[in-house]
This record gives C-alpha cells, sequence and structure tokens, in this order.
C-alpha cells in the first residue's frame, strides 16, 4: 500500500499546478507565431519537478517564463538576467538584476539575509517604481498599508531581439480608497553578455471622477539600489562615512557628493563588484514632465529619477513640484536601464543617451 503523500508535497502540487496554469496564460499572451511560445512552456515546466535547464539547451534570445511561486524569469540566451516579483507584494519589483556576466547590480538585503552589507531603507528591494505622495498617500515606504496590486498581465513575449511584460497595476490607498491605475511596459533587450538594456515605460490613468495629485517630495520615483560595493561611501565611526570605490556622474559632468538633486539627462552609478568595475546608467525620456528630472541618488547606494521633489532639491516652496493629473487623464514616464562594464566614459553612456532619443523618436 502507498505512503501518505506529505502536506509539502501536495502544497507543492498545487503550487506546480499554479505555475502550469500560468505557463499557459503566458503562451496565450505570446504573440501569433513565436518560435519561442513552445519554449517557453516547456521551461515553466521545469521548476514543477525541480529541475535546473542548462544554458545551452535555451533558446537564443530573451525569453520570459513564469517560476513555480508564480513571478517571472527574465534570461538571455540562457543566462539569468532578473526576476520579476509581482504576487503578494506592497509593489512590483526586479530582484536580482544581473548585470555583465551575470555580476549582481543590485544590493541583496532585505531579500536575502546577509552579514556584509548595511542593512537600512527595507523598501529598497532591487528595481521598482513608487513615489511617497499620491494623492497624499505613501507608496514609496513599506508599512504604510498602501499598494501597486497587480490585476493582470496584458502582455508576455519573448524573442530573439527582446522580450516584453506589461503588466496593469492598482495604486491602492492605506484606507483601500482607488487612487489611481497604471499601464507598465518593460522591454527587455538581447545584448551582449557584457552589457543588459531594460527600457521602463509607465502610464498613469486618472479616475474619470477626479483628479491625482504626485506631491512634491523627495522620495521617489524609477528607483534602484545597487550593490552594495558600488556605494560612493560606507558607514564609519559614529555618524562618519568612509570613501567606496564607487562613483555617480551626471550628464552634466557633475559627479559624487555634488549629484544628489541636481537637473540631467541621464546619471550612471559605477563601481566594483566581485573586483570587476561595472555600472548602471538611467536614461530620462526627452518627452517625460519636467525634462531633465531631478536625481534622487545617493552615496550609499540609492539611486532614482524623480520629476516632482522639487522643494527639496531646488530649497523651493513645498508643492512647487505638485503635478495634478486631471480626471480621465493619461501621463507616460519613459525610462531606459544601460548596465555596462566599466565607467560611463569606458561604456559611451552619453552615446548610448543619443541612441536611446534618436530611436524613440
Amino acid at each position: 500500500m502507498g505512503s501518505t503523500p506529505s502536506v509539502g508535497t501536495i502544497t507543492n502540487l498545487f503550487s506546480g499546478l499554479s505555475g502550469l496554469l500560468f505557463a499557459v496564460s503566458a503562451l496565450i499572451h505570446m504573440k501569433r507565431g513565436s518560435i519561442f511560445g513552445l519554449a517557453v512552456v516547456c521551461l515553466s515546466l521545469f521548476p514543477l519537478i525541480d529541475c535546473q535547464t542548462e544554458a545551452a539547451d535555451a533558446p537564443d534570445g530573451v525569453l520570459i517564463v513564469p517560476l513555480i511561486n508564480n513571478n517571472l524569469r527574465v534570461t538571455i540566451n540562457g543566462a539569468h538576467f532578473t526576476d520579476y516579483h509581482f504576487n503578494n507584494v506592497p509593489r512590483p519589483y526586479f530582484y536580482p538584476v544581473l548585470g555583465p556576466d551575470e555580476l549582481p547590480m543590485t544590493r541583496k538585503w532585505p531579500l536575502e539575509e546577509t552579514a556584509d552589507e548595511q542593512h537600512d531603507h527595507p523598501h529598497h528591494r532591487g528595481l521598482w517604481y513608487a513615489h511617497s505622495s499620491v494623492d497624499g498617500f505613501d507608496f514609496w515606504t513599506e508599512g504604510k498599508k498602501c499598494k501597486i496590486d497587480h490585476q493582470k498581465f496584458l502582455q508576455i513575449s519573448s524573442g530573439k531581439d527582446s522580450g516584453v511584460i506589461q503588466e496593469s497595476n492598482n495604486w491602492i490607498g492605506s484606507d483601500g480608497t482607488f487612487v489611481c491605475g497604471e499601464v507598465r511596459t518593460i522591454r527587455i533587450y538581447n545584448r551582449p553578455s557584457t552589457e543588459r538594456l531594460m527600457d521602463f515605460d509607465i502610464t498613469f490613468y486618472a479616475p474619470a471622477d477626479k483628479p491625482v495629485v504626485f506631491g512634491d517630495e523627495k522620495d521617489g520615483t524609477m528607483a534602484t539600489r545597487v550593490a552594495e560595493t558600488m556605494r560612493l561611501s560606507h558607514p564609519g565611526e559614529g555618524k562618519k562615512t568612509v570613501p567606496g570605490e564607487g562613483h555617480i556622474v551626471l550628464s552634466t559632468g557633475v559627479r559624487d557628493e555634488e549629484t544628489w538633486g541636481k537637473r540631467a539627462d541621464w546619471c550612471d552609478y559605477y563601481g566594483p563588484v566581485k573586483g570587476k568595475p561595472v555600472g548602471v546608467a538611467i536614461f530620462d525620456h526627452p518627452d517625460n514632465l519636467q525634462h531633465p528630472t531631478w536625481w534622487h541618488v545617493r552615496d550609499y547606494g540609492l539611486f532614482a529619477a524623480n520629476p516632482f521633489g522639487v522643494h527639496d532639491f531646488e530649497k523651493k516652496p513645498k508643492g512647487t513640484g505638485d503635478y495634478t493629473l486631471a480626471a480621465g487623464k493619461t501621463i507616460t514616464f519613459r525610462y531606459r536601464f544601460y548596465y555596462h562594464e566599466g565607467t560611463e566614459t569606458d561604456a559611451k553612456v552619453a552615446e548610448h543617451y543619443s541612441d536611446y532619443t534618436k530611436k524613440s523618436e
């Protein structure tokens, strides 16, 4: 007589079935005729039987597949790039984000327990979009009971040249109020292993019966927390800091400690990871509100583009940077993340920004 399956086995079975359904859903959202469709479903089944796929067995190009926990995994030519977490989280985020040669480009804590990282700002998770004042609600700081709530995927497509995640979310206030809707479109490009390229476009939809106010606050919006070893400075004795090996540079030439709260087309944060110099640049699209944006970029590794925090950045009266999206209207913000080897000069960041603006005209 067979043994009774354990609770864990049954749980894994249900999780597996959930993953299978998600995989089928992903295939439905694939573009018709995509050669990656079958690969998506097949690779999605591997986590159900606790198998690992060798990079050599994966198809070339950008592949986006669901995992057993219903998050999404993105690989590029078989190499892991990132996972997209959208299920049972205060807001969606990417973690880990792996750059050149699969080096980790984001801080691990609080998603992994670490002894060699500073445990501050637990809401700085990988790469995310949020703001600390939307109709007065704080979507930036976790614990405020606000949520950027996943509704559905409008598109999940893999491809030889690029892959796309398009997602619909609702921004829900701490009292349960529907604040606004948004659709984000993330496109990941097939690039050599020495670099990674991702576009992040987000369109906000105000309710038909009321406007939405994006408040003048510094904590926002398009953000990442860089790897600990890339920091500009590290904690010293007391409140003192000691210099790190990282650097920050703006398109205007302003560098390091002088970059916070300044405006520029792009910003680059670079430093060593496992002894290798690497960096990440964020590009602010020329069509964005308040371009060139202000940079909420800190010596401890926070790196964010924020078009709203004018009173903090420029010491102007509070509310100067408020933006009201009229009832029934929309607004779109567009950004690009460029992960590279070396410094901003080595990686020709300025040239890449020029290419970005030309291709999106």
